[in-house]
């Protein structure tokens, strides 16, 4: 093994091989950064750059991007309360009510510190542990995804706003606009009203521009401009603690981030579940254990290293079941898998024993993607300040211009710039009447894929429900699932209902 790193670290200090992972991080922090071009379509729109490249510069070129793309979404989630990518919408909660503090600097720091970190402690697992937790993906089939699913939809407690009535009718919305499309199963039609559009479902980033950007866009154009500092949407301030991330108050985070990071790295090993998910339920998962839960959505930092020591935990673990059993853990590796197979490499068991020194050549270029992309995001961040001297006047339309850009370039649909103009103005009448717009996010991400885990689990069992107690690990998320429920209930019982 010790040979083995020490010629794989020879093979990835050649000076292209370092470029790519340069250029691989650039470009996914850019494309990352822009509302509906998500880390997916980076990786994708880089793929054709990779075809005379030799194997470990185009893997690299395409890991930069992924690890580029998922970090560069929380500079707009934060600064512009945008998700650049589905995976930093639950960034959304707590870094952009800080930036409306004047703290926005400090949030974007604190991203950085928790995605890095996150995202390096997962790479240390890909490397150390690779083929025993891939073992364990394979475990998981529909009845455990399904229950996961279900004790996922538990996170919607713990981000229903100050009323659970509420939040609870957010999310049974969000679960109602999962099921318009065709059905999984059957392929019949349901509730799009036969517009060819829907056949498809609603696309997830107009309704997550829509739902965040052009609501908030809207919300604050109706706002009364009284003084000089109203004229700017970002508030910078003078102080300096405001614009720094303490080592006191990094180190009340870092528990959080482990945790965060831990969460992520097994939601990263089960193929098909993503960074979305593993986002939010680390950010409830902080709230639920944390000394102050009530700050969280008013401008944690806790909240914001949940949320992306979460999601970028996710990248490193979706790679052990590509590159032991050949099953690629997420859309984005799917993709990767693609350029494996181009250039000639399986993925899968004999990866390792063919070709061991360029495998862990792959590994020490992840740790290097850590520290360039960490490097680079501090750049950014320092243009990124920038934003808070531009006055509304000019900022709003640029947003709303990007959010008809990143609409649009999806599927080059009108039907998408429609579908976000529809939640932007229901995302500003949830705001006006005080409903949570997490629930309904959360609900809709995770409906498709409970829904179909659940039907094939009952397509195995011949309907019978027996399947989710007599599987060990379907029944131990059953049990944490109503542990969780009674936990909820009982923290709410004495709470006046609104």
């Amino acid at each position: 093994m010790v040979e083995n790193f020490l010629v794989g670290t020879s093979i990835i200090l050649h000076w292209q091989h370092l470029l790519a992972i340069i250029v691989g991080s650039t470009l996914g922090l850019i494309v990352g950064t822009i509302p509906g071009l998500t880390a997916t379509m980076a990786v994708a729109l880089i793929l054709p750059l990779t075809f005379d490249l030799d194997f470990v510069t185009s893997i690299m070129l395409l890991v930069g991007a992924y690890k580029g793309g998922i970090f560069g979404g929380s500079i707009t989630a934060i600064l512009l309360n945008t998700p650049g990518t589905p995976a930093s919408a639950c960034t959304v909660l707590d870094g952009y009510t800080l930036t409306k503090q004047g703290k926005g600097v400090k949030a974007l720091k604190m991203a950085k510190y928790s995605s890095t970190l996150g995202d390096f402690c997962s790479d240390l697992v890909l490397i150390a542990v690779a083929a025993p937790l891939a073992s364990i993906a394979l475990k998981f089939g529909p009845p455990e995804i399904a229950m996961l699913i279900f004790f996922s939809l538990t996170i919607v407690a713990g981000v229903a706003g100050k009323s659970m009535i509420k939040g609870l009718v957010s999310g049974c919305f969000g679960l109602l606009l999962a099921t318009v499309g065709l059905d999984p199963i059957m392929t019949t039609r349901r509730l799009s009203f036969n517009i060819v559009e829907l056949d498809g479902g609603i696309s997830l980033i107009p309704l997550l521009i829509g739902l965040f950007a052009l609501s908030e866009v809207v919300y604050q154009l109706g706002k009364k401009s009284m003084t000089h500092a109203d004229q700017f949407v970002i508030r910078h301030s003078t102080d300096p603690a405001d614009n720094r991330v303490s080592w006191a108050e990094f180190k009340r985070s870092f528990r959080t981030i482990m945790r965060g990071t831990a969460i992520g790295t097994g939601i990263g090993i089960i193929p098909g579940i993503g960074t979305g998910i593993a986002s939010f339920m680390s950010y409830a998962r902080a709230k639920r254990v944390s000394k102050n839960p009530e700050k969280f959505g008013k401008g944690s930092l806790e909240g914001v290293a949940a949320s992306e020591s979460g999601n970028s935990a996710v990248v490193g673990a979706t790679f052990i079941p590509l590159l032991t059993l050949g099953i690629p853990g997420d859309i984005i590796t799917a993709v990767i898998m693609g350029a494996f197979m181009i250039q000639g490499f399986i993925p899968g068991p004999l990866l390792f024993k063919d070709h061991s020194q360029i495998i862990y050549a792959i590994f020490i270029g992840f740790i290097i993607c850590d520290i360039v992309y960490f490097i680079i995001g501090s750049i950014a961040m320092k243009y990124a300040a920038y934003l808070s001297r531009v006055p509304r006047n000019i900022l709003f339309p640029v947003v709303m211009l990007f959010c008809v850009v990143g609409s649009y370039a999806i599927q080059h649909s009108m039907f998408d710039i429609a579908i976000m103009i529809f939640f932007g103005i229901l995302g500003f009448f949830m705001m006006k009447l005080e409903f949570a717009t997490a629930p309904l996010l959360i609900a809709f991400i995770l409906s498709p894929i409970g829904e179909i885990a659940l039907r094939q689990s009952l397509l195995m069992s011949s309907g019978s429900l027996s399947i989710f107690v007599t599987r060990p690990i379907a029944l131990g998320f059953l049990i944490l699932t109503v542990v969780s429920i009674i936990g909820i209930i009982r923290s709410h019982f004495k709470r006046p209902v609104t």
